[in-house]
This record gives C-alpha cells, sequence and structure tokens, in this order.
C-alpha cells in the first residue's frame, strides 16, 4: 500500500525541484517490496525501476509475480546470494562516487523503493492510526488506551514506522518485534548487541530472512538523542567487526520494545491451529508475529489490546500454508496447491495470483553479486 503513494510522491518532488535526469529506482528485495514497487512504478515517465531478488530467498510466487512484471520501464535480476548480500551492495552502488557520476553523465540519477527509502516508510505510519481508530470505532478500546502492535519484522522499516507514530501521539504500550528463526533483532533487545555474526536461516517467512536490518540504524539515532557520531561509531563496529552494542542509556530508551521470535515448527503448528481454532488464514509471516504474541502473553504481562499487524497473502506462499494444515502437496504443481488450499479453505485465491498461471515470463535476468553494476549498466546502455 505504501509504494502505490511512493511513486507519485517521487514524481511530484521531480516536477518541483524542477530535476530534468530519469530517475532510476534502485531496489534490493526479500520478497514483497519487489512486486509492489514495480506494479507502483510501472509506465511512469522519467523514471525506471530495477528490482534485485534473491534467487533461491524468495517463494515460487513472489518470482513469477517479478518475473511477469509487465512495464516498459520494468527489470528485475535474480541473484546468486542473499537478501543481505544484494541490500550491501545497493548500499555500495549508491555511496559509489564515481559510478554516480558516470550515471549522471548519461542523465541518470539514482533513488531507492525499499525501506531505506524514508518515501516509503512514512506513509506506512498511517496503518497504526487507522488500526487504531478503528478500535475506537467498534469499542474495543477508548480513545486514550494505550494499545501493542505486533510486528513480523525483517528491514525493521514497518515497526519503525509504528515507533514514528508513537513518536507523533499515538497511545502505543509495546512494539513486539516479531523474528523468525534469523532472530538477531530479538538478541538485540534482549541484550543490547547487534551481531550478525551467526548462521543465516532460509525460512518459510522468506521475506524476513535478514541478518543485517537496515532502518535499525534511525531508531538508534532516536534512542541515542539524535547523536550522529554515536550511531556512526555502531555502524563502523558492524561494518568491520560484524556486530556492534549499545550503551546503558540507549538501552533504556529501548523500552517501547519487546523481542519474540518464532521457529519453523511453531509457524507450522500455529497457521494450522488458527485456522481450525478461529477459521482464519493467516500466511508464514504473520504466523511469526501471532507465535510471537502468544509468548509475549505466556510471560504475565498485562492484558492490553493487541493488533497484529498481518503482512501479506497465504496464496504467496501456499505450498508452506498447505503443509501447515497438514495436507499433502506431492507431485502437485505451484497452480495445483493453490486450487487445492482454496478447496480445503473455502477462501478465494487473489486474481492477480491466480492469472500468474497464464502470465508471460518477462525477466530472465541473473547474476552474481559481484556484477551489480555491470547489469545496472547493460540495462541503462552507459
Amino acid at each position: 500500500m505504501a509504494l502505490t503513494l511512493m511513486p507519485h510522491l517521487l514524481q511530484m518532488s521531480l516536477k518541483k525541484n524542477n530535476i530534468k535526469e530519469e530517475v532510476v529506482i534502485l531496489t534490493a528485495t526479500s520478497g514483497d517490496t519487489g512486486k509492489a514497487a514495480l506494479e507502483g512504478f510501472k509506465n511512469l515517465n522519467q523514471i525506471k525501476i530495477i528490482v534485485f531478488f534473491p534467487e533461491d530467498g524468495v517463494s515460487n510466487i513472489q518470482k513469477l509475480q517479478m518475473r511477469t512484471q509487465e512495464g516498459n520501464n520494468t527489470y528485475v535480476v535474480s541473484i546468486n546470494g542473499n537478501f543481505d548480500d544484494a541490500q550491501s551492495e545497493v548500499k555500495n552502488i549508491f555511496s559509489n562516487d564515481e559510478f554516480n557520476k558516470l550515471l549522471l553523465k548519461n542523465n541518470y540519477i539514482l533513488s531507492s523503493a525499499n525501506s531505506i527509502n524514508i518515501g516509503r516508510l512514512l506513509p506506512q505510519v498511517v496503518y497504526y492510526f487507522y488500526s487504531y481508530l478503528n478500535l475506537c470505532k467498534n469499542n474495543h478500546i477508548n480513545l486514550g488506551d494505550k494499545i501493542n502492535f505486533v510486528v513480523p519484522t525483517g528491514n525493521f522499516g514497518n515497526i519503525l514506522a509504528a515507533y514514528y507514530a508513537k513518536l507523533m501521539g499515538l497511545p502505543v504500550n509495546k512494539l513486539i518485534c516479531a523474528s523468525n528463526e534469523n532472530n538477531v533483532l530479538y538478541d538485540f533487545f534482549d541484550t543490547g548487541k547487534y551481531d550478525k555474526n551467526r548462521v543465516f536461516h532460509l525460512t518459510t517467512s522468506p521475506s524476513m530472512d535478514i541478518l543485517i536490518s537496515s532502518n535499525l540504524e534511525r531508531l538508534l539515532f532516536e534512542v541515542a538523542n539524535r547523536d550522529y557520531n554515536k550511531v556512526n561509531s555502531l555502524m563502523n563496529d558492524l561494518k568491520n567487526k560484524g556486530f556492534y552494542e549499545i550503551d546503558h542509556n540507549m538501552k533504556l530508551n529501548l523500552n517501547t520494545f519487546y523481542g519474540e521470535y518464532a521457529t519453523q515448527s511453531e509457524v507450522k503448528d500455529n497457521i494450522c491451529k488458527v485456522f481450525k481454532e478461529n477459521n482464519y488464514l493467516i500466511d508464514t509471516h504473520t504466523c511469526v508475529a501471532y507465535t510471537a504474541y502468544e509468548k509475549y502473553k505466556k510471560n504475565d504481562f498485562e492484558n492490553v489490546a493487541t493488533v497484529i499487524v498481518s503482512t501479506a497473502s497465504p496464496y504467496k506462499f501456499s505450498k508452506d500454508v498447505l503443509t501447515s494444515l497438514d495436507k499433502n502437496i506431492e507431485n502437485l504443481d505451484e497452480f495445483l496447491i493453490l486450487e487445492n488450499l482454496s478447496l480445503e479453505t473455502n477462501t478465494n485465491i487473489p486474481f492477480p495470483i491466480k492469472n500468474l498461471r497464464t502470465a508471460k515470463i518477462l525477466h530472465n535476468r541473473n547474476c552474481d553479486i559481484s556484477e551489480l553494476k555491470k547489469e545496472i549498466k547493460n540495462i541503462l546502455k552507459v
């Protein structure tokens, strides 16, 4: 949703600032941002968009969504590596003066569409006010009551938007940061130490398979009382050592946050549990949040109204969702799995996903991490 607004904000900014160069949106995705950004920016004048995604780090449906993307200005490249590799290299490209000068010489400037761009993140702030006001409207809470939000978290953008909402006055009690087995954020909120030196897990919630959460840097800036020298020092430690540790005062300023995580087996069990008990079908990422909340409640915390932020359709991860319902998927292709999931749960396959069966593959580019600049040059013909 945020990415339907951002392209138009960018177009207006180009116009207001009288920028004549063509903007190249360069983004790495762990799954969901890619398709959303491509759809939002397709066929817009003065803008091209290039999306890099990990070949083995997204679901088959997510991959099809990107590879069948239409638009005369859209480009999709799979990379041989994980999301962290892609995101780090994209950031390196943004800060590469020589490469940026080459692009400018050819009338191009770079921008981004994933949550390293504040323009993608800010519209998400609205989600939290909207949720709160709906709870008031439906008499679940009274205006002024504090509530919790549980957010499945990878790159830390969505939950940071919730934190900004709190800073703007939204009555938030706790922001429960839900991680999968790549639980670097869980450890950070528990100990104050952020350490990316660990095993990287490919999970059933691939959009959260991230060990370097970009937007955490923005939170550090706030909890360090906007001391950018302190934040720079921490980021240098992360770059050079693979970890950093915040001081006592910064840790105290994180008291809005509570970290939890879910294992693969817990996610599988709870998708089934939620469906059987509530006749409500959730995807693997939403289930990470649900599982984190169940663990939070067991710790005897106060009974506060809580919103679980659901971030994806179960049909994007139909194989893992159907398996979680204890159904046999042997010898079923992707689209038979979709149909079986629909029949078993009496829910409808979203049209954009259903239509992928007949959609034409338009993007087949693939490269190694070291070749991102080369791919960009080939696409832009510079």
